[in-house]
Formats: structure tokens, sequence, C-alpha cells
């Protein structure tokens, strides 16, 4: 099943246009701390156990149960910054359910010819026929963003995909999120946090297909005619690929790498009936700390952390009964580069979180949409500028890199400052440097 409808480019930029003034008046999260205060605050929060990993380096991390919802621990949970690959949890959410497994599609040039320059590819071949299950092992095993694309296409258009993942997002109560591309490559003002990335875990892994496509290690790619070759998923701790061991439980979520994100990386694991999700972003460079840091957090979980009693929640999404975000007075300054935050909590008089996407979400999903064709229409003559792909390679590459397409290699990382270009919505004070 397929839904043709997109937005022109004329169309997408002149509705940006027009929400402009309404993006800039009402940004949708500034005035609420989705699931409690104190994740809006700077700093590690934990309550009532000891022993947290000294050597945690991100910028932000989070630490929750995954059917209680309860936050462990976190740091910065709220702060914005760029997800990288992680956001494909996102485009998973919001297009996985809309095809059937089983069916086929042959990819045309225009499929993947927008594919950003340096991204990290799985290999997918114009004219060649795939089915619905490869792309989404494409996206999930190699993070490929030829995969995204295709499939993005066959949902109508990147731009309507884009909106469509702001409004998915909107509905999670996911309001640090700005979706500008749903590769998750960098892109100025395309932001995620802690708190929001591991929103879109437990909701995907609600889903069987979701969690069985993040937990698969290898599988056989097509490479034309009868030919395939074997692509393994990226995430170190479910292959213990690049001197790490497999770790006890793990069974996915997503990984990310760019030059701007750094490493980003949301796991889960399950241990004596109990499930952990843990997010990690921006740790200093080094080969496996993302990993690392990631499994010595779910370590201190499943060990010390057993005793910790919530500091917040991971709330329910609004189409599913989640109670909507109200206003919280202390909320703005308590969090160090925070500003996208907002309270789980009802029966408050002021403006829900759903109110807000009305006029926030959306007009960031336009926003997006008309940066997408702008983009696209200065493609020309800005190609080489942007580099910095969504390779998973971290620091340092994954086997293959610089591969042609069809070898199932990650593509080379561009250069550049661990920052978000141009990032206007980056929050004031979060030490983000917004260039241009």
């Amino acid at each position: 099943m397929r839904d043709s409808s997109r937005l022109t480019r004329r169309a997408a930029l002149g509705l940006t246009a027009a929400a402009l003034p309404l993006s800039a008046a009402a940004p949708a999260s500034a005035a609420t701390v989705i699931g409690g205060d104190r994740l809006a605050r700077g700093g590690i929060q934990v309550n009532g156990a000891t022993g947290l990993p000294k050597k945690i380096t991100a910028r932000a991390w989070l630490l929750a149960d995954c059917d209680s919802g309860e936050v462990l621990a976190s740091y910065n949970a709220h702060r914005r910054l760029a997800p990288a690959s992680t956001l494909k949890m996102l485009f998973a959410d919001t297009v996985l359910t809309k095809f059937e497994r089983t069916e086929r599609y042959k990819v045309k040039d225009s499929d993947i010819s927008d594919v950003p320059a340096g991204s990290s590819l799985v290999g997918i071949r114009p004219g060649i026929t795939y089915t619905v299950e490869q792309l989404w092992q494409g996206v999930f095993l190699r993070s490929g963003n030829d995969a995204v694309h295709v499939l993005s296409h066959m949902n109508g258009g990147i731009a309507k995909t884009v909106a469509e993942m702001q409004a998915k997002a909107a509905d999670l109560q996911a309001l640090d999120t700005h979706v500008v591309s749903p590769d998750g490559f960098d892109h100025p003002g395309q932001l995620s946090s802690a708190y929001d990335l591991t929103l879109f875990a437990r909701h995907g892994l609600k889903d069987d297909d979701f969690r069985g496509y993040c937990g698969t290690r290898t599988a056989n790619f097509p490479a034309g005619g009868k030919k395939t070759f074997q692509i393994q998923n990226t995430d170190r701790l479910l292959t213990g690929a690049w001197g790490l061991g497999v770790y006890k439980g793990l069974f996915g979520v997503k990984n990310g790498y760019t030059s701007h994100a750094g490493n980003t990386f949301t796991g889960g694991a399950t241990r004596g009936g109990r499930t952990l999700l843990v997010t990690v972003m921006h740790p200093a460079p080094s080969t496996n700390a993302v990993y690392e840091q990631t499994a010595a957090l779910l370590d201190w979980g499943f060990g010390k952390g057993s005793s910790a009693r919530s500091v917040g929640t991971l709330v329910d999404p609004l189409s599913e009964g989640g109670a909507s975000a109200g206003p919280s007075p202390a909320s703005s300054k308590g969090a160090a580069g925070a500003a996208g935050t907002g309270a789980a909590g009802s029966g408050s008089s002021g403006p829900s979180a759903w109110r807000l996407a009305e006029g926030g979400a959306v007009t960031l999903a336009l926003l997006g949409a008309g940066a997408w064709a702008l983009r696209r229409r200065r493609r020309a003559s800005g190609a080489g500028a942007e580099t910095g792909a969504g390779t998973e390679a971290g620091v340092g590459t994954e086997a293959g890199v610089g591969v042609e397409a069809g070898a199932g290699g990650a593509a080379v990382p561009g250069a550049g400052a661990d920052a978000v270009p141009g990032a206007a919505d980056a929050p004031a004070g979060s030490g983000d440097t917004a260039a241009g």
C-alpha cells in the first residue's frame, strides 16, 4: 500500500514562510517539563542508590525501566543535541507499520538521488527489487540512509515523512525533538535529547517487527540477480565487534555517529526479568566509549541501581491515553541547556503539550519540509559543503568503510567539530556551538 501524496517544493516553502511567525512565538516545549521537574535540572539525578559509574563523559544520558517507564538516573535528560542515526528509531516508529514485510518495491534512481553525500549506505541499487523486510534490515543493521530514503519515497516523499515524524514526536510527547531529515544526517537544527530517544526506543519495542530488526545481527542483502552479500549490525554490544564482548541480555536498539553529533546510542537489555533502556549522547571521543558507558550504566542498573527510586517518568503517547503536559513555573531556569522540556501531569489549566504541538510541532514539521526542499534546490552548488555522514563507525570506522555501493560498508565520516552547525534553536547556555 502506498500514499502518493506529497508536498511540492513551492508548497513546502510557502507553508514554511507562513509558519515562521508562529514558530518564533510558540516553541513547543519551552514552558513544560516532560517526565517530571527533576529531569529538567542540570547534573546527575539519582535517588536511593549509590555507586554510579564515575567515568561517564557523555554530555547527556538516561537510564530507565522499560516496562514501568521509571527513570532511575539521568544527566541532562532534556539537553538538546544532534541525534545522528538514533533518530531512525523515530523514523521506524512513524513508517514501520505502513507496509507489509513481504511487499516488494523496485528502486528508481530518484529514490536515492537525494541521499546526502557521505551518508552511511547499505548498498541500494536502482533497478533492483527489494522486499520491505530487506529495506528495514538495511535501516537497522547498516543504518543505511539509502534504505531510509527509499522507504520515505514509498511513504509519499521526504517532506511528507519529515512532517509525519514531527507529528509522531508530538504524540509521543518528545518535545525536545526537531526533525529536519528522516535519516538523522547532520542538518542545522536537527536535535533531540536522551529523554526523547529513550521514548522512541520504548515505543518502538512494543512492535514485534521493530524489536526483531534491531536485534538482528546479520542478514543477506540483495546485490542483483541471485547474488547477495552479508550485512552485519553495527551495534557493537550486540555483535561483540571491535574488541567488545557481546553484552549479556542486550537486544538492540540503535546506534549513531556523525561528525557533529559524535557517538549516540540507545541500548536495551533484559536480565532477571527486568528490562532497562539506556541512552548515551556525545561522550568524549574514544573508539568504544559510547558502548562502554552504556554497558557501565546497564551494569549499575541491574546491580546497585536496583534500589534506585524514580527521578522521573517516560510518559505514554497522547494517542494511548498519556497525560498531557502542564506548565511548570520553575522548569525553565532549572535545566542547564534544557530548552525543549515538558512536565508529566494532568489537570493543569495551562496549555497542554498537544496544544503546544499544534502550533509548534506541526510548524517545525513544515519548517523541516521547507528546509529539505530548499536544500535539494541548492544541492548542485553545495553538495560538497555537508560532510559528517551518518556512518555508525564511531571514532575510527567500521570494516568496509569507503566500499562502493553494494559492498555493504559504511561511508567515511566527514570532518567537523562536535557542534550543531547553524543550530539557531540550540538552547542558550547549553555549550553547543551554533555556527552560521
